[in-house]
């Protein structure tokens, strides 16, 4: 969809709208924000009056509509989306409902329909509330309108009118120069949107609420463009990934669920997933105020012990950095606050200096250039009426000395209504971002860091899809996996396949310890079935358990036992309905149902990528030794890693699931052997 064209729909000079109480709202909601084009109102049975008149269908306009509003009955919609592609009108939003949100086989057929008659006609919709423009003064919109006019601003772009309308009656000063909602995405998708973001200049940055993603390949390429054009965007995602074909057979499968294939696209597409409304406000506010934080270096400072202890708390679970203070900085506000005041990070320094201005602003200036990314000032002001007149110098104080200095600034309230709306564009007008809620306005700094360190890195993803139906797919035995794997550089264990008559010889030839287990192909998790004996360490005890395990194959598969692991990991390939391949790490062997200790990447797979996302692991301190063991092997680890995911771009069409679980990782120097391969190839 060209630009030019969805510019004439969302900035119009003329407006139809079509049908009763919806449209009377949408007329009203062009009339606050002032929109100042000609309105024609079309129905079929209301008369003409001297303050209104009516047309009784599109044909009768005098002229082609830049833009539409449907609230008709949705038999209807597609007849009208005809006469507009007709009259050549700019596009319209469809508010009527009953589409193909109802998957029934009515409403799939409408929308066929609907498709069909609007040819190449950009619409919203179907059963969307259509846009609040605040920059060009239009709203095809059936509901209040609360806001102003902007000159820049925050992109919203949601799938849910009552959400949307949620965020435009939010009382955080976010400042929203477009809010466009999309419904069903049967036209215009979240990703034609944002690519029409990005060329707008009075765009700041893009917020977005997703049930579902209509073209992922085109979405990642509308984020790229984003991050290129230096917009950057902070989404909730609500829902997951519709994937009923898809049946799940390994470890890897059941981890790598489609939530965390879509974390893993947001982290290293260097998007902000925000979990709520409000900290998708506040994210959006730090980027209005200057885009991504550096990082996540944090001071945190403020006049009272309890604030900056809750901060501590609150922060616990996040990755912010809340490092000491340099010690010239800090030598800095000892000199000009006293013995009496603890530097440290938080940093409460008390009422010393709370009507001492100059000396105020002197302690914010050490600060905001101590070498942090972000100074986060915490004050929580009076209620309107009461007198807030030193709250006010305050914040002018902290805001007067950031000029010139290397950190972003912040004031924070820890209550979300302690920060009046005066004082919140007072900061914005400073170039300070006023944050309301404690939570949600750290939750915002670790997101709006972590989105400037995967720019800073240039993180990146680029999709691995094929039509790969799991299915259909058949398992390969163990020694074929094992084989397959190995041909790529995978390291497993000497072994050998051998009938059961001959596998206690065979375990003496390979050297005691030795593994044994059931060799055969369905045996897909043969630990639940007692198909694996460890630990074997006699001709004897090999006999005994050949016998055991006959039971279950033919075949036995005798390999060496590696008894010398510091960790097991597991290391796998799923493919994602959506993203395609993944590569999923996480805790193997006994602890990977206990703890589902994973993490989830995208392509390219880099050898530095893998080697962070292992170090996210809860089970990291075992890697790089734990309580007086031996540091792993982990350079080993992740090159078993990359010979995985070249495995798996080898065989894209045809790869459904590899699950090498547990990887035992050695000491440092010894490497890393996959004992345990499974393989579904469609």
């Amino acid at each position: 969809m060209n630009a030019p064209a969805l510019q004439r729909l969302l900035a119009p000079r003329t407006l139809a709208l079509i049908g009763g109480a919806w449209a009377d709202a949408a007329l009203a909601a062009s009339r606050v924000i002032g929109y100042s084009g000609e309105v024609w109102r079309i129905h079929p049975t209301r008369e003409s009056s001297d303050a209104q008149r009516y047309f009784r269908s599109i044909d009768e306009l005098p002229h082609a509509p830049d833009a539409a509003f449907v609230a008709a009955p949705n038999r209807a919609v597609p007849e009208i989306a005809a006469a507009l592609a007709r009259r050549g009108a700019g596009g319209f939003v469809c508010f009527a409902a009953g589409f193909s949100e109802t998957a029934t086989e009515e409403g799939l057929r409408l929308t066929e329909e609907l498709l069909a008659a609007a040819a190449g006609l950009p619409f919203f919709g179907p059963n969307c509330y259509g846009f609040v423009n605040f920059f060009d003064g239009a709203a095809l919109w059936p509901d209040q309108v609360v806001g102003q006019r902007r000159e820049r601003g925050v992109a919203l772009i949601c799938q849910s009118g009552t959400l949307a309308l949620n965020l435009l009656f939010n009382d955080r000063s976010l400042p929203i120069g477009l809010l466009l909602t999309v419904g069903n995405q049967t036209r215009l998708a979240a990703e034609d949107l944002i690519d029409l973001m990005c060329a707008d200049e009075r765009v700041t940055a893009i917020g977005l609420y997703l049930e579902g993603i209509r073209d992922t390949p085109r979405f990642a390429q509308a984020a790229a463009r984003a991050r290129r054009a230096g917009k950057p965007i902070a989404l909730v995602k609500s829902g997951r990934t519709e994937a009923a074909s898809r049946t799940v057979r390994t470890h890897t499968g059941a981890l790598a669920g489609a939530d965390a294939a879509f974390d893993a696209f947001c982290s290293q597409a260097g998007i902000a997933r925000c979990e709520s409304l409000a900290t998708l406000c506040e994210t959006l506010k730090i980027f209005h105020s200057g885009g991504p934080l550096s990082g996540r270096r944090v001071l945190a400072m403020g006049a009272s012990g309890g604030d900056m202890a809750m901060t501590a708390d609150a922060a616990r679970h996040l990755a912010l950095d809340f490092a000491p203070i340099p010690a010239p900085a800090a030598a800095s506000l000892r000199e000009l606050l006293s013995e009496r005041v603890q530097i440290s990070n938080p940093f409460d320094f008390h009422t010393h200096v709370w009507f001492d201005y100059p000396r105020q602003r002197a302690m914010f200036s050490i600060a905001q250039r101590a070498g942090f990314d972000v100074v986060a000032f915490l004050l929580d002001c009076p209620p309107s009426g009461a007198d807030d007149s030193t709250y006010v110098r305050v914040i002018e104080e902290f805001a007067a000395a950031l000029p010139g200095a290397g950190a972003r600034g912040a004031v924070i309230s820890s209550l979300p209504e302690s920060l009046s709306a005066a004082a919140r564009e007072k900061c914005l007008a400073a170039g300070v971002v006023p944050l309301q809620g404690q939570r949600e306005a750290l939750e915002a700094l670790d997101l709006a860091g972590a989105v400037g360190e995967a720019w800073s890195r240039g993180s990146s993803v680029e999709l691995r899809r094929a039509g790969v139906s799991a299915q259909a797919a058949r398992t390969l035995s163990e020694p074929e996996a094992k084989q397959a794997l190995a041909a790529f550089g995978v390291s497993v264990p000497r072994s050998r396949l051998v009938p059961v008559r001959d596998a206690a010889d065979a375990a003496a030839a390979l050297g005691f310890p030795v593994v044994m287990k059931a060799a055969g192909a369905a045996l897909e998790h043969k630990s639940d079935v007692g198909g694996v004996v460890l630990n074997v360490r006699s001709t004897a005890e090999a006999a005994a358990a050949a016998q055991r395990l006959a039971a279950l194959s033919g075949t036995l598969l005798v390999e060496e036992m590696i008894d010398d692991g510091v960790a097991e990991i597991l290391v796998g390939v799923t493919v994602d309905p959506q993203f395609g391949q993944l590569l999923v790490l996480g805790a193997g062997g006994v602890l990977t149902e206990l703890l589902r200790d994973s993490v989830t990447l995208l392509p390219p797979f880099t050898a530095e990528a893998i080697a962070a996302a292992l170090g996210r692991l809860r089970v990291a301190p075992l890697l790089r030794g734990y309580r007086g063991r031996p540091a792993a092997d982990c350079d080993a680890l992740v090159q078993t890693a990359l010979d995985c995911t070249r495995y798996a771009a080898a065989n894209l069409e045809h790869l459904a699931e590899l699950d090498l679980n547990p990887v035992i990782v050695r000491p440092r120097g010894l490497g890393a052997v996959a004992v345990d391969a499974l393989i579904r190839l469609a």
